[in-house]
């Protein structure tokens, strides 16, 4: 098998869900370039719009639809799921991209103690809301995409976005975006284990700081984003395009022997690498 068939993806039938910004755009954009048929689901329809007509510009080979839906409302995410389905001819590749912003952190970046993130003060509603985006709406989004794959009896690729603050905890990024992503790259390996035998492959990937809206585009924030920089093996943080290579990667037969894995993408930043003098 050629290099280029092994990470070809002409004519699969993808959702990606979160898909109007960042990382779900970038993935929804790799896809189409390469030839898929791609369902754009997220929440906000203005911004849904704009990506979707930027992807047929520079994307032509992608046939791309879009869905306005909410991935914690679980009769309106099957009720998309399966009309993608059956316009799609069924689903192949499915992104479980869906998050929101972590909230402060107990520190701020300068390591200053910040009194809104400290636990006894959380706000019980923001901790909800980012368990039922960043962990249950995933388990929603997976649980759809397998039933779906197997009823087609053809395999899949289920692929979560979760991050390397599933592996180390972080004073500066919200308490409960850390738990919420840990339970996703724990399900990841759960789901590959139950789903192997119908080879449907269930990988994460796990991404440090890159530029994206999330969390209001906290990497725009001068001390935010400093702070990131430091830690990096790099020294910077990373543009969302970075991830397609990745993303192709993991959606394509090039993958074909992995599953359950966490794929870490973070410039390093993992490794907190010791602080130099210069």
């Amino acid at each position: 098998m050629s290099l280029e068939t092994m990470f070809d993806v002409a004519g699969k039938s993808v959702i990606v869900t979160g898909a109007a910004y960042g990382l779900g755009r970038a993935y929804a954009e790799i896809m189409a370039e390469r030839g898929a048929n791609v369902a754009l689901f997220d929440l906000n329809q203005e911004q849904l719009d704009r990506t979707l007509s930027d992807i047929r510009e520079t994307a032509p080979k992608g046939k791309v639809t879009g869905t306005v839906v909410d991935v914690t409302d679980r009769a309106a995410l099957r009720a998309a799921f399966d009309a993608t389905a059956k316009a799609q001819s069924g689903i192949d590749v499915v992104f479980a991209n869906a998050g929101v912003d972590a909230g402060p952190g107990f520190l701020t970046p300068e390591g200053a103690r910040n009194p809104e993130g400290q636990i006894d003060a959380l706000d019980d509603a923001h901790w909800d809301k980012v368990i039922g985006v960043n962990l249950t709406s995933i388990y929603n989004t997976m649980k759809l995409a397998a039933q779906h794959m197997k009823q087609q009896d053809r395999g899949g690729a289920i692929i979560a976005t979760s991050s390397i603050a599933a592996f180390y905890v972080d004073g500066i990024v919200g308490t409960p975006y850390m738990p919420a992503k840990a339970g996703v790259s724990h399900l990841v390996k759960q789901l590959a284990m139950e789903l192997g035998r119908y080879q449907i492959r269930v990988n994460a990937i796990c991404p440090g700081p890159f530029i994206t809206n999330i969390a209001g585009g906290r990497m725009a924030n001068v001390e935010d984003r400093q702070a990131f920089v430091r830690w990096s093996c790099l020294g910077r943080v990373a543009e969302a395009d970075e991830i397609k290579p990745l993303a192709l990667y993991l959606a394509s037969n090039a993958s074909s022997y992995v599953t359950g894995s966490q794929m870490v993408i973070d410039g390093g930043l993992i490794l907190r690498p010791a602080q130099e003098i210069e």
